[in-house]
């Protein structure tokens, strides 16, 4: 399952990839302290101008598309209020405990919110869900090899009733072609997934893989 050496280049012949750039931070402060999220404003220098950004300070987080051996994906639904609906997703959390690797808290996502564990996982995509808006990185992970977890964990606030169904591959992609499911790691992996397996699975990631556009950029003076 290690990355493909087949590369895509532009017209130019160039590979196509984004480029990590670290601007002069003037200022960094955190105007507003949530439950979860952070909102943090900045100044910054880009060609020869001083820009104020306003932005979420994200944790980052982690998906996981759980397939079994009949090509049938593991969805979970509960309650998002922010879009006042209840929608299809994979399972998926933040990485916000302390010294835990993205890969540790994947299975751990996959334990807590499926009552599952994997032999088999790999990288299946990197993005950024709303980069003008959030520091947000998600990192989603292919399991494969699926059993009863050991334990059965409990379940508090939307995740309290969580409905799991068991969704062939190809049906979450008429879906998400249809336009009938709306969330975005859930869209962004079945999708990739779908591609990955027309390669023969080739592609992708080492599960350790290294994930150089989670690092977060370094603060102003002024930052807290």
């Amino acid at each position: 399952m290690a990355d493909s050496p087949d590369t895509v280049v532009g017209e130019q012949g160039e590979l196509l990839a984004d480029d990590r750039v670290a601007l002069p931070i003037v200022s960094s402060e955190r105007v507003f302290e949530g439950r979860v999220w952070n909102i943090r404003r900045e100044s910054f220098e880009l060609a020869g101008e001083e820009i104020v950004r306003e932005f979420m300070d994200h944790t980052g987080a982690v998906g996981v598309l759980a397939i079994d051996e009949r090509d049938r994906v593991l969805l979970i639904k509960q309650y998002r209020h922010p879009i006042r609906m209840r929608d299809w997703e994979i399972p998926a959390g933040l990485l916000d405990v302390e010294g835990e690797s993205p890969l540790v808290g994947a299975q751990r996502e996959l334990a807590e919110e499926a009552d599952l564990v994997a032999s088999e996982w790999a990288v299946l995509a990197d993005f950024a869900p709303s980069p003008g808006g959030s520091d947000e990185v998600i990192r989603v992970y292919l399991a494969r090899g699926l059993q009863a977890a050991p334990e059965v964990f409990a379940r508090e606030a939307e995740e309290a009733e969580l409905e799991v169904r068991w969704v062939p591959l190809d049906d979450c992609v008429d879906a998400v072609l249809a336009r009938r499911i709306h969330n975005g790691p859930l869209s962004i992996a079945v999708l990739a997934a779908h591609a990955a397996r027309a390669r023969g699975w080739r592609g992708l990631g080492e599960p350790e893989a290294p994930w150089p556009s989670r690092t977060a950029p370094v603060r102003g003076a002024t930052g807290s």
